[in-house]
């Protein structure tokens, strides 16, 4: 099985650094899906949206809402 690593913020493509700057300003650390995604910064880069739209918007807290996606992972046997 291939093994895929994050990239880090000097092997990013540059039109990510502005990505790699602000993810880690909210997050704490850039996360490993995001460095994953960067291996395709288009994808990264439409991905974001959408992530913020689903974890900021709407009545369920942010919380709830990574608890699902865990809980979820962990059913279909993600070890990531």
């Amino acid at each position: 099985m291939a093994v895929v690593s994050p990239l880090t913020k000097e092997k990013a493509a540059p039109e990510l650094r502005a990505v790699y700057e602000e993810l880690p300003k909210k997050f704490g650390k850039m996360p490993a899906i995001f460095g994953l995604m960067a291996h395709r910064p288009n994808v990264l880069k439409n991905f974001l949206p959408l992530f913020g739209a689903i974890m900021n918007e709407g009545a369920v807290e942010a919380r709830y809402k990574e608890l699902a996606y865990l809980k979820t992972s962990l059913l279909n046997g993600c070890e990531y």
